[in-house]
């Protein structure tokens, strides 16, 4: 068995958030958006649903508020506070976990649906590979994984002035934050919307459906297979 002292840990992450905050989303209706993601996920009473990433636990609670037996899971112990206090404020039950994606404990094709947002970019990409394969192996054969991060959909021009130029673009056009961006670019680990894909179909997934909301954010909608299927 291979020795975990190598593993790539989130924990060195803690404190970007606070600094990168401002590319994530930054809405005052993210119960509304919560509710209307979770709707069209189709997410039923009973359901077994791992929220990895939660944050402050607005989706965690509303799929709880439906019915659904949820894990909220985050690598930060200051979120899971807020998540477990958003939780009860609402009077719904959620069980927290401190782990991220490399570390979530799971059983083998337990859940109904994973959702991970905005998290993924946190790991190079070969961990990404890994984590993504931890996720799959968490699924139900035929259940779904949705998957919101940041990623670059365009490619740089390749010199300092053109990648400069770029970052102007993406803080222009989208109203972030400079020292956002910059932060992020340096520090974070987002790659393109094509190195996802392709990690996503290797690992297993099908590719329901994947909306670029150009440059920097991308929405997938991924499910396993059920045996037999073609992924």
């Amino acid at each position: 068995m291979l020795a975990r002292d190598w593993y790539y840990t989130q924990r060195r992450r803690l404190g970007l958030d606070s600094a990168v905050a401002s590319i994530y989303d930054r809405h005052d209706d993210s119960d509304l958006r919560a509710r209307a993601a979770l709707k069209m996920l189709g997410v039923q009473r009973g359901w077994r649903v791992a929220d990895i990433g939660c944050g402050n636990g607005v989706l965690a609670t509303e799929a709880a508020l439906i019915g659904a037996e949820v894990d909220a899971i985050d690598i930060s112990p200051a979120m899971l506070a807020l998540a477990d206090i958003y939780a009860r404020d609402r009077k719904a039950v959620v069980r927290t976990q401190p782990a991220g994606l490399l570390s979530f404990a799971y059983e083998p094709n337990s859940y109904d649906l994973i959702v991970s947002e905005f998290t993924l970019h946190h790991l190079p990409d070969f961990w990404k590979a890994v984590a993504l394969s931890r996720i799959y192996n968490a699924l139900k054969p035929g259940a779904n994984f949705y998957l919101r991060d940041i990623v670059f959909v365009s490619m740089p021009d390749g010199t300092e002035r053109d990648v400069e130029g770029w970052a102007d673009f993406s803080i222009k056009n989208h109203d972030f934050d400079r020292d956002s961006v910059v932060t992020h670019m340096r520090d974070e680990y987002s790659t393109f919307g094509w190195v996802i894909e392709r990690m996503l179909t290797d690992v297993g997934f099908q590719i329901v459906s994947v909306d670029y909301h150009a440059p920097l954010h991308g929405t997938y909608l991924l499910r396993k297979p059920k045996a037999g299927e073609q992924s």
